[in-house]
């Protein structure tokens, strides 16, 4: 499995591509939203020969769906989602004339991940359900890969905010000493902003939430 990482939007939030020898391809938390950036992600795409085979969501904050439009315009998919994380959908055109920022709704998810083993081709991962920084949010493990991405739960020392609608501190603290901190210390953690790290590293170092 090899990862691309764009950084997106606004917000600078990472897109994650992943793809295999096959040229399957899955895309995580969509957020390109100008014609630039669609014409940057679909040039490298298509410059790979890939096939796009699904759409997940880590969360549904705005800075992570931007891209939703776009993908089904182009690819005929929706995202899968935390049924959880549907008011971050509802509010997001409020949110967006709140910041002042274009955004065209795209089609509304579907509500379908849980915690538990997910498979899409031969892609495999194992959903972690880590609420707190959004309340249906979810992270993706790859356990022979030894990757997470972990969306805006875990960041390279430091934590997701908790200010938003339906955050929660207590509940993010809890998700990441009992999801995330127990995996194992090698494990690479893909952020949704900035730079990977690694649980080892988080566990050692990271201020806001000690093992």
């Amino acid at each position: 499995m090899q990862i691309q990482i764009f950084s997106f939007n606004a917000f600078r939030e990472n897109t994650v591509v992943l793809w295999n020898e096959k040229k399957e391809a899955i895309i995580i938390d969509p957020g390109m939203s100008s014609r630039v950036e669609e014409g940057e992600f679909i040039n490298w795409f298509n410059g790979l020969g890939l096939k796009l085979i699904d759409v997940w969501l880590t969360h549904c904050h705005i800075d992570h769906i931007m891209g939703l439009d776009f993908i089904y315009r182009e690819f005929g998919l929706k995202g899968k989602a935390h049924a959880l994380d549907a008011v971050n959908v509802e509010r997001s055109p409020i949110v967006a004339g709140m910041y002042g920022i274009p955004y065209t709704e795209g089609p509304v998810p579907d509500y379908v991940l849980v915690e538990g083993n997910l498979r899409s081709g031969d892609f495999a991962t194992q959903i972690l359900f880590v609420p707190g920084h959004s309340p249906g949010h979810v992270a993706f493990y790859f356990e022979d890969e030894k990757v997470v991405i972990n969306g805006d739960c875990l960041f390279e020392g430091s934590v997701g905010r908790t200010d938003l609608p339906g955050g929660n501190a207590e509940q993010l603290a809890e998700s990441i000493r009992t999801k995330l901190y127990t995996l194992p210390d090698e494990t690479v953690v893909v952020c949704g902003h900035g730079d990977n790290t690694t649980i080892g590293a988080e566990k050692q170092s990271n201020p806001f939430v000690r093992p």
